[in-house]
């Protein structure tokens, strides 16, 4: 079946595209999600008187893509994870993360189903990811996966308990040590005044 696009469709055309699909996809998706028109006379009609304004509307959507692209190109994004061992991630880093990285750190919204990252990232390192903008244009980000080596802040804590340990043990024999030397007193006070009254 021939449909208009009404906008972009990612791999298949932009606005004011006529463009050939499946009739399932066009009934049940296209047509219903307001991604395109069917191709009728009428409507092709319509769209001849309107191509002027949609070249101009596409005109600024590559512009704007393009310039997107150039402010992506080279652009490092840092995401911070939990290593273990060998620099093996607990877990993996995804594409929404990605997105919320590029936002966050470049003040750049972009839709996490337009990062093309193929499989998710489980190791550290730096990772070239192809974000798709517009049509065929594409912006290149450098993502660096750096690590928090969860076992170093466990290795720490336990150090730490180690050292409390420790400081309580001592202070709990200094009041020991320190008890003793009462009992001892009283004690030799005690055997003093024994030994003055039976003197």
């Amino acid at each position: 079946m021939k449909v208009i696009l009404l906008k972009e469709l990612r791999g298949k055309g932009g606005e004011g595209d006529i463009i050939n699909v499946a009739d399932g996809f066009a009934n049940n998706y296209l047509l219903r999600q307001g991604y395109a028109v069917m191709a009728t006379p009428g409507n092709l009609k319509q769209l001849e008187q309107r191509r002027h304004n949609i070249e101009k509307r596409e005109e600024t959507r590559v512009s704007d893509a393009e310039a997107l692209a150039a402010k992506l190109e080279g652009a490092v994004v840092k995401i911070i994870a939990q290593v273990g061992e060998e620099g093996q991630l607990f877990g993996s880093v995804t594409a929404p993360m990605i997105a919320d990285a590029v936002e966050e750190q470049l003040s750049v919204e972009i839709d996490r189903r337009r990062i093309e990252l193929g499989k998710p990232i489980k190791q550290v390192g730096v990772y070239p990811v192809a974000i798709s903008i517009y049509r065929d244009i594409k912006g290149t980000v450098q993502v660096e996966v750096a690590g928090e080596f969860t076992e170093g802040t466990e290795s720490e804590e336990a150090v730490e308990d180690v050292i409390d340990a420790i400081e309580n043990a001592e202070a709990t024999e200094a009041a020991a040590v320190e008890e003793a030397a009462e009992v001892e007193a009283v004690t030799e006070a005690a055997e003093g005044a024994t030994e003055e009254a039976a003197e």
